[in-house]
């Protein structure tokens, strides 16, 4: 990371913090590296240049890896009242068993989807709406809770109410969100409920 973006020494790109909010943060891996190269990819060439990107951020990453503040505890509670939970990423699924493996929390979701299931990345619904067909609920009975302008506008989008978490943007930010915490402690099961209950 360099000051006021993202540099890519290797291939010359160069992106903004707003390119990547607008761009890159939420997309299936395809979209992002059309944008970057300004041009269509073969499937050869998105999945060389996607295993590239992932085995670095792999490697980055590997030293923080943890669950998030509250995150454990929340998922406790909602596998104890029977909510049914979905991993809804635009991230590929080297990544999501990383991440869930790496942090123990793959037993409580149901159903994971990943960037293998969708043609089209956030902010189009289509991730949250299979999400949603294959636990069985209706969109309007979903909560997202997200962290990425772009999938907060995708959960909208498929008319979910949406929880905005600050780990990535400011609360001002997320303001289009039907409730924003700070981390997971924040929410409890009667929050998720009064959420249900009220009109978009």
């Amino acid at each position: 990371m360099t000051p006021g973006g993202s540099s890519f020494g290797k291939y010359g790109f160069h992106l903004s913090d707003d390119e990547l909010t607008r761009y890159v943060n939420g997309r299936i891996a395809r979209e992002i590296l059309e944008y970057l190269f300004r041009r269509e990819l073969s499937p050869e060439e998105v999945h060389r240049y996607t295993e590239e990107k992932e085995d670095i951020y792999r490697e980055l990453y590997r030293p923080y890896l943890k669950p998030a503040e509250g995150l454990i505890p929340f998922l406790q509670e909602l596998r104890r009242h029977g909510v049914p939970t979905a991993i809804a990423t635009s991230a590929p699924y080297t990544n999501v068993s990383f991440t869930l493996d790496g942090t123990g929390t793959r037993e409580f979701f149901r159903e994971i989807v990943d960037a293998r299931h969708v043609r089209r990345g956030k902010p189009d619904p289509e991730i949250y709406l299979l999400a949603a067909s294959r636990l069985n609920r209706p969109p309007e009975k979903c909560i997202v809770i997200e962290d990425a302008l772009l999938g907060v506008q995708a959960g909208l989008n498929a008319s979910m109410k949406v929880i905005g978490i600050t780990t990535t943007h400011t609360a001002e930010e997320l303001i289009n969100t039907h409730h924003i915490i700070r981390h997971f402690q924040d929410l409890d099961i009667e929050l998720l409920y009064r959420l249900l209950r009220t009109e978009q």
